[in-house]
């Protein structure tokens, strides 16, 4: 998802965003600069003086915008729906070890508070999955779209938009497949969306140290502490995923 947040820049024109030709939308056909975005399209910045005052400027502002609407908004939400699980269910027997406990959570709120109280975190809920949902389709199309435009598709008539807009498409129709063959158990598909999800991470951080080392100027290049965060992630996914690989090779052939 921060990977795609580059896409979304680009778009809106800001930062570097507005020396890179936009993308066109799949949807209403119009443009949201003055050109579509071509393959391999990219603008680097020389690492003068003035430039770097400015770079130093975006950096600090990233960073704050990072943490307050990321890391913070994060923590505090995984509190405040901790809380309010232990407070309602705790010690209640019966209690199923599914995401079927919201069902009870909610039930448990309309006791406490009113019948209103439980269709709200209901709905609140749901709006929250679909739009999680949503917004994982975009940004994966987004980050697909642009590496098969860029790579594999530069001589294609296609365009990057007209490839998103397949994409989106090609996931809604895994996803009814999935759900359609019965697998519809979410614990199972988060057990699995975790696994890969961590596999990826390890790949993602190895990629972003690679690009750090090579890609970057020297005056931009993550240092410190990120680029001991950029390792230990890396050996830590690494260690999990070749774990969970290990352990699935054992059942299979075990």
């Amino acid at each position: 998802q921060n990977l795609c947040q580059s896409n979304w820049i680009r778009d809106k024109g800001f930062g570097m965003g507005q020396y890179v030709p936009r993308l066109v939308s799949p949807l209403t056909g119009r443009v949201t600069g003055d050109v579509e975005a071509r393959a391999g399209s990219a603008f680097i910045f020389e690492t003068t003086p003035g430039n770097m005052v400015r770079w130093r400027r975006w950096w600090r502002f990233a960073n704050v915008e990072q943490a307050l609407t990321f890391v913070l908004v994060t923590i505090v939400t995984i509190c405040l729906t901790s809380m309010l699980a232990h407070s309602t269910l705790v010690g209640r027997p019966g209690l199923p070890q599914t995401v079927a406990f919201l069902l009870s959570e909610g039930r448990r709120f309309q006791e406490i508070v009113g019948p209103w109280f439980g269709l709200l975190f209901w709905g609140i809920g749901s709006f929250s999955l679909f739009a999680s949902s949503m917004g994982i389709a975009d940004y994966t199309s987004r980050l697909a779209a642009d590496i098969l435009k860029s790579t594999y598709l530069r001589s294609s008539t296609v365009s990057e938009s007209r490839l998103y807009f397949w994409l989106v498409w090609v996931l809604v129709g895994l996803g009814s497949v999935i759900l359609l063959i019965g697998i519809d158990q979410p614990l199972v598909l988060l057990v699995i969306s975790a696994s890969v999800g961590g596999t990826m991470m390890c790949l993602y951080s190895m990629l972003l140290l690679v690009l750090n080392r090579r890609g970057l100027p020297e005056a931009i290049r993550v240092r410190s502490y990120r680029l001991v965060a950029l390792i230990w992630s890396t050996a830590f996914f690494g260690v999990l995923a070749s774990l969970t690989i290990w352990q699935q090779l054992q059942r299979l052939f075990g």
